[in-house]
């Protein structure tokens, strides 16, 4: 298969390796009541930090386990100015960290870092993609035919998807020096083409429309459809009499879609349609109750079907008023992604996540099926706080988050329900009262009784929020620190990390009287001996404090003074801290 070379490739294919393990430490929960410090157990998750440390770190709970991937990466344009950061062990790649990535007469090297940049982390959401997933990747002209032969060779050519056509903006941009472009890309692959299969897309009214009844079928709607067929039966061309007493012959090169005989029995369950005179030719009546509830998609999606740049921009001004974001996608968007790729209970992963539009898709999306979708989304800027997990505590309240927002917008919504520079004035005047009262039992009615007096009613939020939770995480210390433990890693998390890596299930709660039994799982028993200060033994005294019956054993220490023959006995593995455990 032909392959992409580029500078720094093989420095990168295996960098993902490398990449240590980092604690995610949770700053806060937030649900409808609120934020609160304590954990809410949302399984929703925001998190600020390097996406490439961040997919490392979810590897021990969500390998194989994320069913539907969209990240909108940089398209690597030369406007964006993202930044190289990925310490690679190689002099010549060290020599890219922290740099700008500028236009291409300025950064000869640009496509090569954008490519060392989007390996590593195409390698872990491999990993991360359950074996009926899909992922999901916006993506331009610049690099889109990089990123294609990227994706072949991780996630193998066979199962390449669509190349979707994405009309992202409607009028034509006449300072375009060449050709306007109107369009970017979603390049889809499935972690196996033979097991994933997309959703159908819901029917519209307007399908539902040219559905008819006007012979009053007790079947309901119907659709006539042509009863010829292209493909030419010797036995299913005979003429056919209408009730009119008119003889008719299949079309020139065709026949009928069924035989005589069957074509008597269509007729007498009435499902041949003459026409209301019965002199037309035989039509087939499809009924609206058999066909299937809903349409295969298309690969080319229009802005009046999923959003486009602008309404984009207007949705996360409306959102967050004063916070802007350059280059969002449109919930529709998502939403038309989520639909395709995801059941009611699947994860969703973005690492890219900007304005936070997947998870707004996800928790919107929960809120009209009665989903319980869950959502992770990674941001690695300084907004990840004010700007992507902002908008998703908006949404979840219906766009204002505090009080005074909500005062301020019914006092300001005055200016458009009657005319007048005056009437503004007084609105902002009750908007800024409000404001400076609200602290105060009297706020709320301070705004509404200036509005009664100016004879106004109080305006209504109209958009209703969509419930839901998350909690923001921090990216923490690493795992290890050179070749040791990290001391400053809390041991329940490395307890955690270690079950996890063997089973790929939760860890227990522990048990008082074995203090290193982490838990068993499929006739095995697991024991991690661990203490900060002194080494561990796996020795005939430890075997005596062994109250669990199992079939097998597997017991982390730091060293073992048993020979390989008493393992064998006992049925145990010994695993060396913290050698085997980097090899997890």
């Amino acid at each position: 298969m032909p392959s992409l070379e580029w500078i720094g490739k093989e420095k990168v294919v295996n960098h993902h390796l490398e990449v240590p393990y980092h604690v995610l430490e949770r700053k806060y929960s937030y649900d409808e009541e609120g934020q609160h410090e304590a954990d809410n157990g949302s399984e929703n998750m925001i998190i600020h930090g390097d996406n490439l440390l961040a997919l490392k770190s979810l590897l021990p709970k969500y390998e194989e386990r994320i069913s539907c991937i969209y990240i909108d990466p940089p398209y690597n344009t030369g406007n964006e100015g993202w930044v190289y950061n990925d310490n690679v062990n190689d002099p010549h790649i060290k020599k890219w960290l922290g740099e700008v990535v500028g236009k291409e007469g300025d950064d000869l090297s640009r496509h090569d870092k954008w490519l060392c940049m989007m390996y590593p982390r195409l390698k872990l959401l491999h990993r991360l993609l359950s074996q009926n997933g899909s992922i999901w990747i916006s993506i331009d002209d610049d690099e889109c035919h990089y990123l294609k032969i990227l994706l072949d060779d991780i996630f193998g050519r066979a199962n390449f998807i669509a190349d979707v056509i994405w009309e992202k903006k409607y009028a034509p941009q006449n300072d375009a020096k060449w050709l306007s472009d109107s369009h970017d890309f979603i390049i889809v692959y499935a972690k196996n083409k033979n097991i994933w299969r997309p959703n159908l897309l819901s029917r519209t009214a307007e399908m539902n429309a040219r559905y008819k009844n006007p012979d009053n079928d007790a079947r309901g709607p119907w659709k006539a459809s042509d009863f010829s067929v292209r493909t030419y039966s010797e036995k299913n061309d005979y003429p056919i009499t209408l009730p009119s007493g008119r003889i008719v012959n299949p079309p020139k090169g065709r026949c009928w879609g069924s035989n005589e005989e069957e074509f008597l029995i269509l007729k007498q369950d009435n499902r041949i349609w003459f026409g209301e005179n019965g002199d037309n030719v035989p039509a087939r009546k499809k009924f609206l109750t058999e066909v299937k509830q809903g349409s295969t998609c298309k690969t080319i999606w229009f802005r009046n079907e999923v959003g486009d740049n602008q309404s984009a921009r207007q949705e996360v001004k409306k959102i967050l008023k004063e916070q802007n974001f350059d280059t969002p996608k449109p919930t529709e968007l998502i939403a038309r992604i989520l639909q395709l790729a995801t059941d009611k209970d699947s994860i969703v992963l973005d690492s890219f996540a900007g304005s936070g539009t997947t998870a707004h898709a996800v928790l919107d999306m929960n809120a009209k099926d009665g989903g319980q979708r869950r959502f992770i989304l990674v941001e690695m800027e300084d907004y990840a706080d004010s700007i992507t997990a902002e908008r998703v505590k908006r949404v979840i309240h219906g766009y204002p988050v505090n009080k005074k927002e909500v005062l301020y917008d019914t006092a300001i919504t005055t200016r458009n329900i009657k005319d007048g520079a005056a009437l503004f004035a007084d609105a902002k005047d009750i908007a800024d009262q409000a404001k400076e009262t609200y602290d105060k039992v009297e706020g709320p009615k301070v705004v509404e009784g200036h509005l009664q007096v100016l004879g106004i009613e109080k305006a209504k939020e109209n958009q209703k929020g969509t419930g839901g939770d998350f909690s923001f995480y921090e990216l923490g210390a690493p795992l290890f620190q050179g070749e040791a433990l990290n001391a400053a890693v809390d041991i329940s998390t490395i307890r955690g990390y270690v079950y996890f890596m063997e089973t790929r299930q939760p860890l227990p709660d522990v048990k008082a009287d074995e203090p290193y039994y982490l838990g068993s799982y499929v006739g095995t028993a697991y024991y991690f001996c661990y203490e900060t200060e002194e080494a561990t033994t796996l020795n005939r005294t430890f075997l005596h404090t062994i109250q669990t019956k199992a079939d097998h054993y597997v017991i982390y220490a730091d060293r073992c003074t048993l020979s390989e023959a008493e393992l064998s006995r006992f049925h145990m593995t010994f695993k060396k801290i913290p050698r085997d455990m980097a090899r997890l």
